[in-house]
């Protein structure tokens, strides 16, 4: 599966994909607050075996969202994310445009995927976000493991959060069967969130 941040206000993210939901709280003594996703910031990457003798690597370049958090009442947080399909980059113009085709993301009929957060597990450093991710039309409940980088003040006056997660995910499970091989069955995703303060 092959799978992408702004400073659009907040009423214009999709609250759609990639949610509703909770992700990790913030350090003690924070308050509930909204966020806005920085888009040169924020990264939904992935790698996939090759042959079963390299890792290929690339990335989502587009990735829009906001999300709300409370350090004492991490349950109640909520995230949307949404990617665009097209904007996936792994270093290669002709592999790219395959993945973009009907063989896998099939971008002209789903150009976005996204993720909408059911519930969150876990300490306010770590822990276990669930939710349901729609790509290439599929909707299907994962969890992602989650790790809390930090938050605090940046040097131009704003608030920042930001957090980091993994999840493997199965083509198969999200329709896309394409023959890559016994080793490519499944894709591994990265997500590297940080948001600011509004």
């Amino acid at each position: 599966m092959v799978f992408k941040a702004i400073r659009e206000n907040a009423g214009k993210v999709l609250i759609a994909l990639f949610m509703s939901g909770s992700i990790l709280g913030a350090s003690s003594g924070a308050i509930a607050a909204g966020y806005t996703l920085d888009s040169t910031h924020s990264f939904v990457e992935f790698r996939i075996q090759h042959l079963g003798y390299s890792w290929l690597y690339g990335r989502f370049n587009t990735v829009k969202g906001n999300f709300l958090h409370d350090a004492s009442k991490p349950e109640k947080n909520k995230i949307n994310i949404t990617i665009d399909a097209a904007s996936i980059d792994s270093n290669h113009a002709e592999r790219d445009k395959h993945l973009r085709g009907k063989d896998f993301l099939h971008v002209n009929r789903f150009p976005t995927a996204t993720f909408k957060a059911t519930s969150y597990s876990g300490t306010a450093d770590k822990g276990i976000l669930t939710g349901k991710l729609t790509l290439h039309g599929v909707t299907r409940s994962i969890d992602i493991d989650v790790t809390k980088m930090g938050e605090g003040k940046d040097p131009w006056g704003g608030y920042r959060a930001g957090f980091s997660g993994t999840v493997v995910l199965k083509l198969a499970d999200y329709g896309m069967t394409y023959d890559l091989g016994p080793a490519s069955t499944t894709i591994e995703m990265r997500l590297g969130i940080e948001g600011i303060r509004y």
